[in-house]
């Protein structure tokens, strides 16, 4: 059918749903199976198999799905049908939400398309070497140890020999020169010519007018605020290491270890992986969270070959059909946990929650077209983060941990190593912030390099002078070595999770006055599926956040939080700690026998399916069982 032969409104929102729905959904199916490394054939949850997974596919995909979003025609029919009269509410909703779309892809310059396609091909080469690379370190006496990124970073944490956490570091770096060396300096150039020819200032520019909607002048202008405020505060902190622990913990290969080594090693047996899922369906549905019939995919192990970062995406959007009926959401989510690393329960914990929340949220986005519950632009990227950080925040607060933070013989964590965490940590708070500055800056100056300038060299020393300036010395995650850098759905992405966090601190501000807890609230997850998830991308993210707290969006709650003294916080926590103990354990109660998120879950580890909850009649904790056992059998030493 040609976008020129409809005879109402509504034949035309028929036409664009259903089409993207498949352009999408080709899309995702070949971003899933490059990612994971899946061999050709491999059958998604819903059934549907595709033939084959590989780089040239997912191109082909994404530049069909490109191309269908870029489409003037359907831009041209959008505002035609926004001139007639005889349209209801849903629909004029629904055709704003077209003409916004189509406005964010559609490319008036031939030549930005052409530069558009080289930088896909190009983007799909580098992920694909990026994830076969023979990536980390050298160990002292071990000569070199595959390990992925998440992997080097948890040593970096963990690893008692700083000879160690130094190879693991030099592992990390080693990331940025292979990037430099493999197509990502004629990306940035292409990705600039691309914006510069749509009239942009920049890339970065162009990235960031589509997700949110003002400029990336607007955006520093929020962000120069939390970093100039906060600079003394790094200092301060910086000094403080030093002074507590000695020089050679400002070392990059130190920091991380020296804040809380000791502690994470202590803190482990308290966040066994193995109850990691379980301890998140528990805490979710405490919550009064639920997915509306959605079907999820949990790929949580590290292995060869798979994508170096978490992720959420869904080849399945969630939305109403025009007859009233539900398509629910169909979820991929994936983590790199390696269930013998000492601290990898807390860490695949902290995921779950994030990623879970991405999911949560999509999956409750109760609108009437697929391109308002899908994630790429005009979607916020701060609006889709705010959900999932506000979730994986609970896993820091001590009423959480007092609940859900038990040993494998369900002895709950004791106040003392909260205590000593809280001493450890709390102090340099300050440096998330600085290290979640630091990619958005870098991307900024990054994208700012006249084309002569953008060399490996010149980049080599930017990512250095960037380090320098916003977190005062070598950062123990080198800016390089941040993923989202190299794809273009999450380049100029990451001062979404700084604005996020804003949110994040403000919200949680919302919720502690109003209801005085967020854990185990149940109130908490109606609130945010009405206020924050069913708009879908309708409403602007400033505009959701004032609405839920009543209040404009600043930094104020999040550079209060980092500057609350260690006795001050030492003396709130603990009261929310002996609440939590107080209460019998999670699954003692009767009523909580069963946990029901009104979702299928499928356990996966690439090809192989673990788990499933369809073949256990939707018994989620019976799933989990089966997810354990499988961990005992391949790794023993987690048992």
């Amino acid at each position: 059918m040609s976008v020129q032969d409809f005879k109402t409104a509504q034949d035309f929102i028929d036409y664009v749903n259903t089409e993207y729905e498949k352009v999408h959904r080709t899309f995702e199916e070949q971003f899933w199976g490059t990612k994971m490394g899946l061999p050709n054939g491999t059958p998604l949850a819903d059934g549907k198999t595709p033939k084959e997974y590989s780089v040239e596919q997912l191109t082909r995909t994404k530049q069909e799905m490109e191309n269908f979003l870029a489409d003037e025609q359907k831009l041209e029919q959008s505002r035609k049908w926004l001139q007639d009269s005889g349209l209801n509410a849903e629909q004029a909703k629904v055709l704003k939400l077209f003409e916004r779309t189509f406005g964010c892809y559609i490319m008036e310059s031939e030549q930005a398309r052409i530069y558009r396609e080289e930088a896909t091909k190009l983007e799909g080469s580098l992920n694909d070497k990026r994830n076969k690379m023979s990536l980390g370190a050298n160990m002292p006496g071990k000569g070199f140890v595959e390990m992925s990124s998440v992997g080097l970073r948890e040593k970096l944490r963990t690893a008692e020999s700083e000879e160690e956490r130094k190879a693991c570091y030099e592992g990390l770096t080693g990331i940025g020169s292979f990037v430099l060396s493999n197509g990502f300096i004629e990306i940035v150039k292409l990705r600039n010519k691309m914006a510069k020819a749509l009239g942009y200032v920049d890339y970065y520019d162009y990235k960031v007018r589509q997700a949110e909607g003002f400029s990336k002048d607007r955006l520093f202008e929020i962000l120069d605020t939390l970093e100039k405020g906060t600079r003394d505060l790094m200092l301060q902190a910086r000094a403080k290491l030093a002074s507590d622990k000695g020089e050679m913990a400002l070392k990059p290969w130190n920091m991380v270890y020296c804040m809380s080594g000791d502690v994470v090693k202590k803190l482990d047996p308290y966040f066994p992986f193995e109850k990691s899922v379980e301890r998140w369906g528990r805490s979710f549905s405490r919550l009064g969270i639920q997915y509306r019939g959605a079907i999820m995919d949990l790929d949580l192990l590290d292995r060869k070959g798979k994508y170096s970062n978490g992720f959420c995406h869904w080849p399945q959007p969630a939305w109403r059909k025009p007859d009233g009926s539900w398509q629910p959401a169909l979820t991929h989510f994936t983590s790199l946990a390696n269930p013998r690393s000492v601290g990898s329960g807390h860490t695949a914990l902290t995921t779950l929650m994030h990623e879970a929340g991405h999911a949560a949220h999509f999956a409750n986005i109760q609108q009437a077209s697929p391109l308002i519950s899908q994630e790429r632009a005009p979607t916020s990227v701060a609006y889709a983060e705010t959900q999932s950080m506000f979730l994986d925040s609970l896993v820091g607060d001590a009423s959480w941990r007092g609940r859900y933070a038990r040993n494998r013989a369900g002895e709950p964590i004791p106040w003392e190593l909260i205590e000593a965490d809280i001493r450890a940590t709390h102090p340099y708070k300050v440096f998330t912030l600085r290290t979640m500055l630091a990619v958005p800056y870098f991307e900024k100056a990054l994208y700012e390099l006249v084309d002569e300038e953008i060399t490996p060299e010149r980049v080599a020393a930017l990512e250095k002078q960037i380090e320098l300036e916003i977190q005062g010395g070598p950062s123990p995650r080198p800016l390089l070595s941040v993923p989202h850098l190299l794809s273009d759905e999450s380049a100029c992405y990451y001062h979404g999770y700084v604005l996020a966090e804003m949110a994040v601190h403000q919200t949680r501000n919302f919720f502690l006055n109003t209801f005085g807890e967020i854990v185990d609230n149940s109130k908490i997850g109606p609130m945010l599926e009405e206020a924050y998830w069913r708009p879908g991308n309708l409403e602007m993210f400033l505009d959701l956040v004032k609405n839920l707290t009543k209040e404009p969006l600043t930094g104020e709650a999040w550079v209060n939080a980092i500057k609350v003294s260690v006795e001050e916080k030492l003396e709130k926590e603990r009261k929310e700690y002996d609440k939590a103990v107080a209460r019998p354990a999670p699954g003692a109660d009767a009523g909580e026998q069963q946990v029901d998120l009104k979702m299928r879950v499928r356990f996966v580890d690439g090809p192989t399916v673990i788990a499933d909850t369809e073949e256990s009649q939707g018994d989620f904790l019976a799933a989990c069982r089966k997810f354990e056992h499988f961990l005992e059998e391949k790794y023993p030493a987690t048992a």
